[in-house]
């Protein structure tokens, strides 16, 4: 018998070949395995009808651990006499397939990590150690199929040794692409921040005692730069925030192991599966009382970014460290892409670090790290990236064609919708500079190269502003493409209906800032969505925004706006003129503008929680992306629910003044912690019965929740319970980000159902 098999889906880079070829030399088959173009696989085996399907029965039951197989194709004949023996045959330049997939980067892997342990192994203390089930694969790749020749390993011959190993069937690493030792792969190296070389015997272990000196180093790895310094020393992370312009964002920290994490956060069991997959993304994990690390890595919050090693040079960084922990965040100059090039962090990253831990194999691809964070019974992503992008999302609903969509403003993505498959990219960033409006093009052309995809339709923000905007018309004009612009909260609504395989919703829109069909700025939003249409049919009461943006950066500015005619309002502001740029006269032209009724209304929720956030002295300044907000939720980790202030609800909006006055009112009389657990709740439960009475009215049976307020746990889990407890269905996000980061994969949605 001769059967013919065609593979589609996660089967490249994941040791496919070589697992193929144990299964045919074990049934005693004849034939061939061969990696295609378009990042499918092609078997032919010919032999018995019964080892034939005995072999078609094992891949399909026994395949390796990361692979996915999406179609598995099979055209059966009679045997042709033309094999003597099975083997691995070069690639083909066969491009059949749209939609190829291409697998994430993977964390180093316990064989590895012996191998790198074990002094016997001739692989002892070598920083880049990988296998067939390991090591990084997005980053490394420039091309399909996956070949070492198309990828960041070219320029490293195999030596000897390995090409043995390579060519082994019965060796872990056989056809491992990125195989490499110390005699021929990738070199590491100590240099201080001028790029001259600091003459090391041991780099890694130097940089590691460096770390526990209190200096602040760049450090490569697989995506891009980290920048890394001591955890339990309050100096560093101080000039670390001075010379990144960072004055409270919180910084993401690597430690050592598990048992280490136990010992300043809680981790629960579903958090350290997490932790230790092979993904090894960044877990938002909340702080123990008795934190014993820096108070400076995440000040005001109540939880902290975690990741463990994922490669065997941070294994060997803990190897000899002091340190518990190191912080590790993204090295990248403010609202830039990480870097990724040496000259290039010579040049950007050199003025804030003191030394360079560099390797000489080339970053195809930049990849931030990932992170999550649990919510309930929910995983949710706050950044979709290494680990994760570029593994498609799987729906339900055939797409012709490909649709891109750009994304927003904030927190970008982008992504190639075709088939039944949406390749969310990796985390772009803020587009407010040239090179970050560079990288989302690189990444727009790279990934719909490598998935052979080719664009027919180009979806972004409804926002005439937004510099996605701008590039999706121009990608449109230039191919004479349909573009589509999409309701930022529409976009939201629209990715969690895909999630969840949901035709109709009355969903729950929660963020900032989104641009509204109105013109104006919505953020509190209830929709009634189904296909590609929605319909708003209720949201937050709308307020005034002093100064615009301003009063963003200054949520003072929004107490004055909800507040303006409550009796001691001004004085209670003048009280707090320090928190004001330019102080008294500050407050006097935004009273002035109020009583004007001059500037933009919002229904935005973020807003609302930002002035909760300064009427109760959290935070009068936003110096990060949702800061007063998230200090808010933190504060309110501590406290109950005291004031259980019933929702007032007029026709179709939530009063959201009348929370305010109660807040103010018994500001001087209730801790803080119980007045932000009240504010949240009110709001959790007014948006509840908002959504409740629309989809009643409609007659709706499933409610979701999405934007950026989504990852509040306390918010979203009180408006779980309240919807449950009136008989509808609730969604969530699992494995689309709630936030703006998940925009593109919405905007995707909507302009391929219209």
């Amino acid at each position: 018998m001769r059967a013919e098999i065609l593979l589609e889906g996660i089967v490249q880079g994941v040791g496919f070949r070589p697992f193929v070829y144990r299964c045919a030399a074990r049934n005693r088959l004849v034939g061939y395995v061969q990696n295609r173009q378009d990042a499918g696989i092609m078997i032919v085996v010919e032999g018995s009808s019964r080892d034939v399907k005995r072999f078609i029965s094992e891949l399909k039951n026994n395949r390796p651990p990361l692979a996915k197989v999406d179609s598995f194709v099979v055209n059966y004949g009679r045997p042709k006499g033309e094999f003597t023996e099975f083997r691995i045959v070069k690639s083909a330049r066969v491009r059949e397939i749209t939609g190829s997939i291409v697998p994430p980067d993977i964390s180093i892997c316990e064989e590895c990590l012996k191998d790198l342990r074990y002094r016997s192994n001739r692989r002892h203390g070598y920083f880049f150690i990988t296998c067939t089930d390991c090591g990084p694969r997005y980053t490394t790749i420039r091309d399909t199929p996956y070949d070492r020749s198309n990828t960041t390993m070219q320029k490293f011959p195999m030596c000897r040794l390995c090409q043995k190993e390579y060519a082994d069937p019965m060796d872990r690493r056989f056809h491992a692409q990125t195989i490499a030792c110390v005699q021929c792969g990738p070199k590491v190296y100590l240099t201080d921040n001028d790029g001259d070389l600091v003459r090391s015997d041991d780099p890694i272990r130097d940089a590691s005692r460096l770390l526990d000196e209190g200096y602040i180093l760049a450090i490569k790895g697989n995506g891009g730069f980290h920048i890394a310094s001591a955890t339990t020393r309050d100096d560093p992370i101080m000039r670390l925030r001075r010379v990144k312009h960072r004055a409270q964002k919180p910084f993401a920290i690597m430690a050592r192991d598990l048992k280490t994490v136990k010992s300043f956060a809680y981790v629960d069991a579903r958090e350290a599966a997490l932790l230790e997959s092979y993904v090894k993304p960044i877990v938002l994990l909340r702080k123990r009382k008795d934190f014993c690390l820096s108070d400076l890595i995440a000040p005001g919050l109540f939880n902290v970014g975690v990741m463990l090693p994922y490669t065997g040079l941070h294994f060997m960084l803990f190897e000899h460290a002091k340190e518990p922990a190191s912080i590790m965040t993204s090295g990248n100059p403010p609202d830039e892409p990480i870097a990724t090039g040496n000259p290039e962090a010579l040049k950007k990253l050199g003025p804030e670090v003191d030394f360079f831990l560099f390797h000489d194999r080339e970053i195809a691809q930049r990849c931030d790290d990932s992170v999550v964070r649990l919510v309930g019974e929910n995983t949710m992503m706050i950044r979709r990236s290494r680990g994760y992008a570029p593994a498609p999302i799987y729906i339900d609903a055939k797409v012709e064609g490909c649709v891109l969509g750009v994304g927003g403003e904030l927190n970008v993505t982008c992504c190639l919708l075709t088939q039944k498959k949406a390749f969310l990219s990796q985390h772009i960033g803020d587009i407010e500079t040239p090179d970050t409006l560079q990288f989302l093009k690189n990444t727009i052309r790279h990934l719909s190269k490598l998935t052979r995809s080719e664009i027919t339709t180009v979806a972004c923000d409804l926002h005439p502003g937004f510099q996605t905007t701008r590039l999706a018309l121009e990608i449109a004009e230039k191919n004479e493409l349909p573009a589509i612009k999409v309701q930022h909260h529409h976009a939201h609504v629209a990715k969690l209906m895909a999630e969840n395989n949901v035709d109709e919703v009355v969903g729950i829109a929660c963020d900032g800032f989104g641009y509204g069909q109105d013109g104006k700025a919505w953020g509190g939003e209830i929709l009634h969505c189904s296909s590609h249409r929605y319909e708003r049919i209720g949201h937050l009461q709308e307020h005034l925004m002093p100064g615009g943006d301003l009063a963003t950066k200054h949520p003072l500015r929004m107490v004055a706006s909800i507040l303006y005619d409550v009796e001691g309002i001004s004085d209670w502001l003048t009280s707090r003129a320090a928190y004001f740029p330019h102080a008294g006269k500050e407050i006097e032209i935004v009273l002035a503008e109020l009583k004007r009724k001059k500037g933009p209304y919002t229904s935005s929720c973020g807003r609302v929680l930002d002035a909760v956030s300064a009427l109760l002295g959290i935070c009068y300044s936003r110096t990060y992306e949702g800061e007063p907000a998230m200090k808010l939720e933190s504060t309110a980790a501590y406290g109950k629910d005291v004031l259980k202030l019933e929702p007032r609800i007029q026709g179709e909006i939530l009063d959201t003044r009348f929370l305010l006055e109660e807040v103010y009112r018994r500001r001087d009389s209730l801790p803080a912690a119980d007045l932000a657990c009240s504010a949240q709740s009110y709001l959790a439960r007014g948006l509840a019965e908002l959504a409740a009475l629309g989809a009643e009215r409609i007659g709706v049976s499933t409610i979701g929740f999405s934007g950026g307020v989504a990852y509040n746990e306390h918010i979203a889990l009180t408006i779980r319970d309240y919807v449950q407890e009136r008989g509808f269905r609730f969604i969530m996000h699992n494995r689309v980000p709630p936030g703006d980061a998940g925009i593109s994969f919405g905007q995707a949605i909507v302009a391929s159902k219209t």
